[in-house]
């Protein structure tokens, strides 16, 4: 597998190009910026730009897919359900944050809405990119429509916001949930096993085995009502 890390947005935010090294069919995970960028990585490595694969609506995992989109329109455009209200009303997320207006264009928060989705994930669904096989698990928490992508024959998991570095996913924006997350956590991420490595959202790669025994929150030091911001 082909994995190319951005990181992008003032909330240094990890969009990833994936890509089938037999077939060169590719997806772009999380586009929040820099689409020009990750455009001329996907045409110098001659890949095939099949989806734009989303694993929620947060401004900073959604913000770049306009761009990308208008670059790759063939693309298709893939969220969860429970998410779509957060995906269509991305111009207005950052005065959710309590950014003033008039700040918008000087932090470079000010989006356009974005194109329509192609469709939904579902839970349980088998995603294929070439010879890879990504598991979709809706996964709950941090938002709504949170999902993972998991390539359990390669041992990857894509969690975006779900689990990091000794952390875990925000859960006091609307439609967090602090129970929700640590159950999507252990229910969903933990049970796919210690070997396997955890590319997130924010931050560097772990692995699950290390997260299971030093994250605070998964070994019960932290108990509360929110994670680190992302």
């Amino acid at each position: 597998m082909i994995i190319e890390t951005f990181i992008t947005t003032p909330f240094q935010q990890n969009t990833r190009v994936l890509a089938c090294e037999e077939t060169r069919r590719a997806v772009c995970i999380d586009p929040g910026d820099s689409a020009n960028t990750i455009a001329e990585f996907i045409n110098a490595n001659n890949l095939d730009l099949q989806a734009i694969t989303l694993t929620h609506a947060h401004l900073d995992h959604i913000g770049g897919v306009s761009d990308l989109h208008k670059i790759f329109p063939h693309a298709e455009i893939i969220l969860h359900k429970d998410d779509e209200d957060l995906y269509y009303n991305l111009p207005a997320q950052p005065l959710f944050m309590g950014i003033p207006r008039d700040e918008l264009k000087a932090l470079g928060l000010e989006y356009e809405t974005p194109p329509t989705l192609t469709r939904n994930w579902q839970d349980g669904e088998i995603y294929a990119v070439g010879n890879l096989q990504f598991k979709i698990l809706h996964c709950p928490g941090h938002a709504p429509g949170h999902i993972i992508l998991a390539e359990e024959n390669l041992r990857k998991v894509f969690s975006g916001d779900c689990l990091f570095a000794g952390s875990i996913g925000r859960t006091d924006l609307p439609g967090g949930d602090y129970e929700q997350l640590i159950n999507s956590i252990t229910d969903k991420i933990l049970p796919l096993g210690d070997d396997v490595t955890v590319y997130s959202g924010h931050g560097d790669d772990t692995t699950i085995g290390h997260e299971k025994a030093t994250n605070p929150f998964l070994t019960g030091v932290y108990q509360i009502t929110q994670g680190r911001f992302a």
